[in-house]
């Protein structure tokens, strides 16, 4: 990490999103798709307020003077983009998009590959500050690879953010388990692109109930971490022990008790035994769970509260990345200077050089001289975040991020972990 030259904080967030409007997103697809996305994006309704036309807050997602002033504002000078608008021929928002079925997927990764295009062009523009996170479907290997290579070779340095397979998809999607998926994780290996699970995916379709949307909210966590345990349980990190697994925007302070838990059952299998249940030396990792996370797994902890900062050492030195999840409204900004004095209040200077910039600039390929030079306009100083948040320095009306940044809500929810 190259050595700070001012008494300011450098800031990269390892999680923020943009996406193209629609008509952008057009002049990328290919030609043999506009008639049908014409026709599509005619009947499409979008749903989200902040996506709508009228709604200058859509323009952050790809208006360059207004993103980086804001991100500048906020004291932020590097970021990993992950997708947010609506690409095309999707049902709705990219992330909670359920995978595409045979019928729709020529369609759907025509669209994701017009959205990685984009991104490609959109990152070139200030390669400096941006580092894009490519989008691949798990239905068709073949094509995932490709999409891998593409993404490698047009510098989205973030990497790929992987599709989860819900349980009601495995008819006609590989589960995660599958070792025919033994040759993706290969080519990311040996290309040294890492692999990303965003929090609020992974969920399996839910009947059309009034109480399906506190049961989708209250298991969205078990289905965001099932891709963590079908990779880890399956074996991926031991075959493949120079993956780099990143688990964005789910917290971090959990993956302590969630290690000891798997811990605790392959310790349980190794015996041979576990109540009725007879097990063979096969059917778990001959490593401990928490060894692969340590090793494995690296974290963007967007909107991290001091519970989440204090158990970083979850994973090994340098794999933990703080984020602000802009431009979301739930995200730190643009109080994350405020959200920063209180959640990283007890971290030394220089570690927490590395848990603002220096370790995203180390996995993403940031050149450090370059933003070190940026924060010395727009970032914090050293003094200001290492000073405590008094009273009456709080913001009148602290968004969501702010108000739970001391960890209270973290540490009451541990269980549910």
């Amino acid at each position: 990490m190259a050595a700070a030259t001012n008494d300011h904080y450098t800031i990269i967030s390892a999680d923020t999103h943009a996406g193209g409007s629609h008509a952008q997103y057009r002049d990328y697809l290919e030609e043999r798709y506009l008639e049908d996305f014409d026709a599509w994006r005619d009947q499409y309704r979008n749903p989200y307020k902040d996506l709508a036309p009228g709604d200058d807050r859509r323009l952050r997602n790809w208006d360059d003077e207004m993103r980086n002033g804001q991100q500048d504002a906020d004291g932020v000078v590097g970021e990993v983009i992950f997708p947010n608008t609506v690409p095309p021929f999707f049902p709705g928002f990219v992330l909670f998009a359920a995978p595409p079925k045979p019928d729709d997927y020529e369609h759907r990764l025509a669209g994701i590959r017009a959205h990685n295009r984009w991104l490609a062009d959109f990152c070139s523009r200030f390669p400096e500050r941006r580092a894009g996170i490519g989008q691949i479907f798990m239905n068709d290997i073949d094509d995932a690879i490709e999409d891998v290579k593409w993404i490698k070779e047009h510098d989205l340095r973030g990497g790929v953010l992987i599709q989860p397979v819900p349980p009601d998809a495995h008819e006609y999607i590989r589960p995660l388990n599958d070792p025919a998926y033994d040759r993706l994780w290969a080519v990311c290996q040996d290309l040294d692109v890492p692999i990303t699970s965003h929090g609020g995916i992974g969920s399996p379709q839910y009947p059309d109930f009034p109480s399906s949307n506190i049961l989708h909210f209250q298991e969205l966590i078990f289905y965001t971490h099932r891709t963590l345990n079908w990779l880890l349980l399956s074996g991926v990190f031991e075959r493949f022990p120079r993956l780099k697994f990143v688990i964005t925007e789910q917290g971090g302070g959990w993956l302590v008790e969630h290690g000891r838990r798997l811990d605790s059952l392959i310790v349980g299998i190794r015996s041979g035994s576990t109540g009725e249940m007879r097990w063979t030396d096969e059917m778990a990792p001959p490593r401990l769970a928490s060894e692969y996370i340590h090793e494995n797994v690296y974290l963007g902890v967007s909107m991290a509260s001091k519970w989440d900062v204090a158990r970083r050492d979850v994973v090994a030195e340098g794999h933990w990345m703080w984020g602000s999840d802009f431009p979301h409204d739930e995200g730190t900004a643009p109080y994350s200077r405020e959200h920063l004095r209180i959640s990283m209040q007890e971290v030394p200077t220089e570690e927490k050089r590395k848990l603002l910039a220096g370790n995203a600039a180390a996995l993403y390929d940031f050149d450090l001289t370059v933003l070190d030079r940026m924060a010395a306009k727009v970032g914090p100083t050293v003094a200001e975040l290492d000073s405590p948040i008094g009273p009456d320095e709080m913001p009148e009306r602290p968004n969501m991020a702010l108000r739970n940044a001391d960890g209270a809500l973290a540490g009451a929810r541990t269980s549910e972990y």
